[in-house]
């Protein structure tokens, strides 16, 4: 009996040996959940392969917050073991900085320095409420390079469960885009184009200054057309990308050529315009004034591509809400808020990577866009909501317009949905093709290489505003109502859309489904929860170990 019981000992050994050994050759993970949320793309596979040295992540949701963030933190933690079981050089730690109360104040006002800002929470227990304060972010650090990593997406106006809904199923384009920046070399360039009165550097400074992690960023300017257009046009051509962004003045046929070769040549542009001149910034001086119409000889330009900006407003119920003074309560100036119909508040409905898991966009005086027949693919990426429509310019426009309460039946029947940003894609046929060109240039081509290009009605899109000693503010945020936009991510897809040939962007379009629990219900049966939660996997645990015992007991006393 002793010797069968050490052979078996002895074979039960030997198998775990031999099991462990396979196991250190062979390595294999099993992805059993329904949306395959462990299952990482084969982009971010190949993105996080190429850290040949330590990659080092410091995640700082870390502490005592309610479930929703717990379940925020656990699906981070299981993100990043993915990616260590895929590269041992991931080396990553959570980090609760508020941990330490001696050093808490040094610890925040570090991370703030940082651009790392907490949140805080209502915490609910029992019909009692408390506020904690959380940091939804990660640093990744590959040698000398660090970028930081948003792990809670705003969402304006969505529950605690909907954001984490929401920024789980951004954790790995997130952190796939943070390794990215870390690990790579910029290597695509981006010309920021001068001269026709495009927006100042301080007015897109957030936006310039969070693209330059990623790719080389150089002013062009195209005043030297006059004099030497050819060399101008080779120039542009060393660029990746042209940002046109809000120019106010026309461009001459010779500076439409070099921008039309650019793009026949496979040249990408992002296109940020105002086909009708009327600023917030006078509005809120003078309190009225009139919006006309601007002509940037451009228009056969786009034709040509299969699109028109009309010269018209867009005016949208669905609008984002302006601040002005009521009056005065002592010596204190009153303030209240106003929807402000000239500023729809878009909100991105389609299957585009670019605007998938958007939150609201602010647009501002922005004009529609018309879709022409042509061989052109054209993605309508971002469109005014049903209940808007065109106005018409010239037009007074005023501030008292706030006041305004319009009626469902003065929007046209069947219409609003007005394109705002589009998307093309294909073969650019040249605006002069058949045409005498501005200059001659002995690379003219009238139809060019496969291209895509972004074309946004609204140049206010990419303007950031600035604080008190005009340095820029995060773009999107909005100082005067402190509502946060999602401007800057739709923004930076649009350039990796356009620029990214790793295909990350499409890491978006993955889908998560949490199993979250039901508060309110919850809340009714917190008892009846419990034990459901607790109790019951120990009563069954004890069950089961009671019932283990006395089969072992039954089977040993024979």
């Amino acid at each position: 009996m002793k010797q069968k019981q050490a052979k078996q000992i002895g074979i039960t050994l030997g198998l775990l040996i031999v099991i462990n050994v396979l196991g250190n050759l062979v390595f294999k993970r099993f992805d059993l959940t329904a949306d395959h949320r462990y299952t990482l793309s084969d982009t971010s596979m190949s993105i996080v392969d190429k850290a040949k040295e330590p990659l080092y992540i410091d995640v700082y949701l870390e502490g005592s917050f309610p479930g929703e963030f717990k379940k925020l933190q656990s699906e981070t933690q299981q993100l990043l073991e993915e990616f260590k079981a895929k590269n041992s050089n991931v080396i990553f730690q959570f980090i609760n900085p508020l941990e330490d109360e001696n050093t808490s104040e040094a610890t925040l006002q570090k991370l703030y320095d940082r651009g790392l800002t907490p949140i805080n929470i209502t915490v609910n227990h029992k019909g009692k409420q408390t506020e904690e304060m959380v940091f939804p972010w990660a640093e990744v650090r590959y040698g000398d390079r660090m970028t930081k990593v948003p792990l809670l997406k705003n969402m304006m106006g969505a529950s605690t469960a909907q954001k984490v809904e929401s920024s789980v199923q951004h954790l790995e384009y997130a952190f796939a885009n943070g390794f990215n920046t870390v690990i790579e070399k910029r290597q695509k360039k981006i010309a920021v184009i001068k001269g026709n009165g495009e927006l100042h550097e301080l007015l897109i400074g957030d936006f310039l200054r969070t693209v330059k992690e990623n790719y080389f960023i150089g002013p062009f300017t195209l005043d030297s057309v006059a004099s030497n257009p050819v060399k101008t046009n080779l120039d542009l051509k060393k660029y990746d990308l042209a940002l046109i962004a809000k120019p106010t003045e026309a461009f001459s046929d010779a500076e439409k050529q070099v921008l039309d070769q650019f793009m026949v040549h496979g040249g990408k542009s992002l296109w940020l315009l105002d086909q009708v001149n009327i600023e917030m910034d006078s509005l809120m001086t003078t309190g009225e004034g009139l919006a006309f119409p601007r002509d940037l000889n451009l228009d056969d330009l786009f034709f040509k591509y299969g699109i028109r900006i009309k010269r018209d407003l867009v005016k949208d119920v669905m609008a984002c809400p302006i601040t002005l003074a009521t009056g005065q309560q002592g010596n204190a100036t009153q303030y209240n808020q106003y929807p402000w119909l000239y500023a729809p508040a878009v909100y991105a409905d389609t299957k585009n990577p670019i605007v998938t898991n958007l939150d609201v966009i602010k647009f501002d005086f922005c004009n529609p866009i018309e879709l022409l027949q042509n061989s052109i693919q054209k993605t309508v990426l971002l469109h005014s909501s049903p209940y808007s429509k065109a106005v018409g310019t010239p037009i007074p426009v005023a501030l008292n317009m706030v006041a305004e309460r319009p009626e469902p039946a003065s929007f046209p029947k069947g219409g609003g949905l007005i394109p705002l940003a589009v998307l093309l894609e294909g073969k650019m046929h040249s605006v002069y093709e058949n045409r005498i060109p501005a200059f001659k240039d002995p690379n003219f081509k009238a139809v060019g290489k496969p291209g895509k290009m972004i074309v946004i009605a609204d140049g206010d899109v990419i303007r950031n505003q600035y604080d008190k000693n005009y340095q820029p503010l995060e773009l999107g945020y909005d100082k005067w109502t402190g509502k946060m936009y999602a401007n800057k991510e739709f923004l930076l897809n649009c350039v990796n859309y356009l620029l990214d040939d790793s295909g990350l962007i499409n890491i978006r379009n993955k889908e998560v489904k949490l199993a979250l629990l039901d508060t309110e219900k919850v809340k009714e049966n917190y008892t009846f929860t419990q034990i459901v939660t607790v109790v019951s996997p120990l009563v069954i645990l004890g069950i089961f170990g009671l019932f283990f015992t006395l089969l072992r007991k039954r089977r040993y006393a024979r």
